[in-house]
């Protein structure tokens, strides 16, 4: 992941086909943010192609790279023969919050050990080369109560820390609502306290 907490994660569902010594292989790839959604994922495209061979499957909670939270799944082929070299691909693909099910309609020919590995990491690597992709940011959520003297000046400083303006309320005192990238938080709390002389209230929501 980069210094700026930015990441490229799936923009949308995406699917490719092909065909392996008779064997057809679907690879659907998607963006989940927590092993629950992978889960769903999973028992959707198991549902989507119940009649299939096998529907192997790996995925990565989290920025690119990251093994806090993975899981694979062989589904009934050797064993790692296909979650473990899905997975392998998904972790090296510099693309995080990605989920990937490869399935296979069994054609007749065997692929043996190697073929499948190959097979199965193939599919991935191919469903990854025309991906739509997003940017993920890890962002916070902070409130900032400024006096009404400081408005200006908390205004000119969000942008140079790349916060977005969510809401503004003026009540007793001025209180912005503002999503900031995690990296650029304490950067941004000094700026605001040295602007407003430690005058500021800079609170990250919970």
């Amino acid at each position: 992941m980069s210094d700026s907490g930015r990441y490229p994660v799936p923009a949308q569902q995406h699917r490719v086909e092909q065909v392996i010594d008779r064997s057809r292989f679907i690879c659907t790839v998607t963006r989940i943010q927590s092993s629950e959604e992978a889960q769903a994922f999973i028992k959707a495209m198991n549902a989507e192609f119940a009649d299939a061979t096998h529907n192997c499957w790996a995925y990565v909670v989290g920025p690119p790279g990251s093994t806090d939270r993975v899981g694979m799944s062989d589904d009934g082929e050797p064993h790692g023969t296909a979650g473990r070299p899905m997975l392998t691909v998904l972790l090296h693909s510099g693309v995080g919050e990605i989920a990937a099910v490869a399935t296979r309609y069994y054609g007749g020919t065997k692929l043996g050990t190697g073929g499948l590995v190959k097979a199965y990491s193939g599919a991935v690597q191919e469903a990854l080369v025309a991906m739509p992709r997003a940017e993920r940011v890890d962002s916070v959520d902070v409130t900032v109560r400024v006096g009404y003297g400081a408005i200006g000046a908390l205004q000119q400083l969000l942008p140079e820390y790349d916060a977005e303006l969510l809401e503004q309320r003026f009540e007793v005192e001025a209180i912005f609502s503002v999503r900031v990238p995690r990296v650029r938080f304490a950067a941004m709390e000094r700026a605001i306290q040295n602007a407003t002389r430690g005058s500021a209230i800079v609170q990250m929501a919970d």
